[in-house]
């Protein structure tokens, strides 16, 4: 892990045209909404729109740019969840991220698919059964929606490199204190 993952956690303080609102899964201790004005976007692909092939199964399935402003003051950590609810089986998990530091408002393209973080934090094991990013690759049809979840948690997640999307669900459950995404969408 060498070269540009050693900037990997560099904070940033960047709002992007393309940033998402919060969202409305009442993860966020007991809230319906956001509890926080915290926003995620990517200057790879806009709100809504269509996930460029590079990040997914027809391209070099490396993970696109991520950046967030600023958390409430009692964030410790964060996680990222990322998931396709469109699939045929039900939702697919195509990356888990947690115990990123709180200073943390960027991820860069191309996170190495490696279980420990260089700068900080953890990836879990996605439903492809690899550790870190798996892109979109839905059997061909209609658009699949990627939801890009990104939750300030009160502390980090008492898990270690590897986790399943189970556990990571549970360990959030009393630790997020705002949450936001973005969603892109993709076909084949």
């Amino acid at each position: 892990m060498r070269g540009s993952s050693s900037i990997l956690l560099v904070p940033l303080l960047i709002l992007c045209a393309g940033c998402a609102g919060g969202t409305s899964s009442g993860l966020a201790q007991g809230h319906a909404t956001p509890v926080s004005p915290m926003k995620l976007g990517s200057p790879d692909f806009a709100q809504g729109s269509f996930i460029p092939a590079r990040f997914t199964c027809k391209g070099g399935d490396v993970s696109p740019v991520l950046q967030w402003t600023r958390p409430p003051g009692n964030t410790q950590a964060f996680a990222l969840i990322v998931e396709d609810p469109d699939a045929p089986g039900g939702t697919w998990t195509h990356w888990l991220l947690y115990n990123l530091p709180a200073a943390a408002r960027a991820l860069p393209q191309g996170v190495p698919k490696t279980a420990e973080i260089s700068g900080g934090g953890r990836q879990g094991v996605n439903d492809f059964g690899l550790i870190g990013y798996g892109g979109p690759c839905p059997p061909p049809g209609k658009p699949h929606r990627y939801f890009f979840r990104l939750y300030a948690l009160n502390a980090p997640l008492a898990l270690d490199a590897g986790a399943s999307k189970e556990q990571v669900h549970a360990a959030l459950q009393g630790r997020v204190v705002a949450e936001t995404e973005l969603m892109g969408r993709f076909k084949r």
